[in-house]
């Protein structure tokens, strides 16, 4: 995380208390998309941060991560993989279960999406905990693919995410938030 990253988007992240429940800070990176220059700030960064990698696809995580990751995957000429919840693909899917905090989830990928021996990069607005990232890269294991990177646009690494997440992956967040 840079210091300019932090002074341009933190004043526009919204922080809601007690949503989705008691006790829980909810950072909400909707003022990023109120601010068309934050938004465009957030792709560029995207762009300069793994222009020199070899990405070959990128995946976004059902639903906020798509909107960071589609206008990546144009930039950078290269696919666009959406990684959804149960029931919303309609071709033959690859799956994984995970635990939430209170039950579980489902997640999907069309197994056409993912090509063997393919490196993609994972995007989600926000890397949390870590589970439903773990979850993503299970999915691209299935189909002989490799997840060498997520991004998120905020992180929150009191939460351990990289605990969960293992040193084979490298996590770039352009927000940290330690608990608030």
């Amino acid at each position: 995380m840079e210091k300019k990253d932090f002074e341009v988007l933190d004043k526009v992240i919204g922080r809601v208390p007690d949503f989705p429940k008691h006790g829980v800070l909810f950072y909400d990176i909707t003022g990023i998309l109120r601010h068309p220059e934050a938004f465009k700030y957030s792709i560029d960064r995207m762009v300069e941060i793994y222009k020199d990698k070899k990405i070959d696809a990128v995946a976004g995580i059902e639903s906020r991560g798509f909107i960071f990751a589609a206008p990546f995957a144009e930039r950078m000429g290269i696919p666009l993989i959406l990684i959804r919840k149960k029931g919303k693909l309609p071709a033959k899917t690859y799956h994984c279960k995970y635990d939430l905090e209170y039950g579980s989830a489902e997640i999907e990928v069309h197994c056409a999406d993912i090509q063997e021996g393919q490196n993609i990069l994972l995007v989600d607005d926000l890397v949390a905990t870590g589970g439903t990232l773990k979850a993503a890269i299970n999915l691209v294991q299935q189909g002989k693919a490799c997840v060498t990177d997520v991004f998120g646009v905020v992180g929150l690494p009191f939460l351990k995410y990289e605990e969960k997440l293992g040193t084979d992956v490298t996590v770039t967040t352009l927000v940290n938030y330690d608990n608030e």
